[in-house]
């Protein structure tokens, strides 16, 4: 770990926030001892995520609810640059990641988010990820949440509620992201969720915080060179309802994907297969790509990226002033905290930056 790694989070979860803890390929892997023989030695990057899941003991933690508890909400993402206006598609999906304009009113929504009583009054409920490095992981050296992800759930906190640490921190599985907005288990959504056409359909999003795209990780030594026919016959990994595996369905190269044994909640726990011999490669964002590559000394990106995505926050299709006021809030946040976060996080996994995507809206 580094010593930046290694620095207290800025906000003290215990001070404000509860963590939902899961069970991950990694936990099971740390209490089990079998992360000790993982492909090329001991792996401190997800040992390291491991032992901090476990460290969630002695932190709050919420399950994630049964039934309907807790309304959407407003989230920040980064955006500057020019503003591109385009206009709407009733039947069409052209540009998934335009939003609505920004408004700093509280609309329906956050009034109802504002007005909540019990264990979440006065707090964000945010779905979010503990095991992706960089982006959103728990630090086992401070035990505190960390990474890109989980600097804008700040921002939109203290944008609601005045603090950065009223914010209760649910740990969603991929596949679960849109079922718990729809079902109003979390307020906001902020997990590396590419918006695209058939997400735009169930659920709401700000407009892209990040550009990324899908890419291939395999072992340095591997035959794999990419998103290519190098994949056929290997074996690769993907995480249920993610974009990755929505590619590989549309052009597998001859691999072996749609296979239980090779569909993943989380995207770590392909990770973990990937170490244990269980896979051949992964495919994922090349964002999730660079980040898992700084756990492992071992494995490397392969190619370039195919595809081209975009990262918002996500939202309860229905909660439209909360969009709007995150979209305010991301439009302050592009100017030079977004900068900050990156360079805390990503820079070293992604190298330079040219800032985060120029907003684009359909009203």
């Amino acid at each position: 770990m580094s010593a930046r790694d290694a620095r207290e989070a800025r906000d003290q979860v215990a001070g404000g926030s509860a963590m939902e803890r899961t069970g991950s390929a990694g936990a099971r892997a740390a209490g089990t001892g079998r992360a000790r023989t993982l492909r090329g030695g001991w792996r401190l990057g997800l040992v390291a995520l491991a032992s901090a899941c476990v460290l969630t003991a002695g932190v709050a933690v919420l399950p994630l609810p049964d039934a309907a508890g807790s309304g959407s909400d407003t989230v920040s993402s980064p955006g500057s640059g020019t503003v591109a206006v385009l206009p709407a598609k009733a039947a069409e999906c052209e540009n998934p990641e335009a939003s609505l304009r920004p408004s700093p009113l509280d609309g329906p929504a956050i009034k109802r988010i504002k007005s909540r009583t019990g264990d979440t009054a006065g707090k964000l409920v945010a779905g979010i990820d503990q095991n992706s490095y960089r982006w959103g992981y728990r630090n086992p050296a401070s035990g505190q949440l960390e990474g890109f992800d989980i600097d804008i759930v700040k921002a939109i906190a203290t944008e609601l509620f005045g603090s950065p640490d009223k914010v209760i921190y649910r740990a969603i599985p991929t596949s679960q992201r849109i079922p718990a907005l729809q079902d109003n288990k979390v307020d906001i959504v902020v997990r590396t969720m590419t918006v695209n056409c058939a997400r735009i359909k169930d659920v709401a999003f700000s407009h892209a915080y990040f550009q990324a795209g899908q890419q291939v990780l395999a072992p340095k030594e591997s035959q794999i060179t990419g998103y290519d026919d190098s994949l056929k016959g290997k074996r690769v990994c993907t995480a249920a309802g993610s974009t990755a595996f929505d590619a590989m369905k549309k052009e597998s190269h001859g691999a072996l994907f749609d296979d239980p044994r090779y569909i993943v909640p989380n995207q770590l726990d392909c990770l973990v297969r990937l170490q244990l011999g269980e896979a051949d490669a992964i495919v994922t964002d090349n964002a999730l790509a660079a980040s898992q590559a700084a756990q492992d000394p071992a494995i490397e990106v392969k190619g370039t990226p195919f595809t081209t995505e975009y990262y918002g926050v996500a939202t309860n299709k229905e909660d439209v002033d909360l969009v709007r006021r995150i979209n305010k809030v991301l439009a302050e946040y592009s100017k030079a905290r977004w900068a900050q976060s990156y360079e805390d996080w990503l820079k070293a996994g992604l190298g330079k930056s040219s800032g985060p995507p120029a907003p684009k809206f359909k009203d």
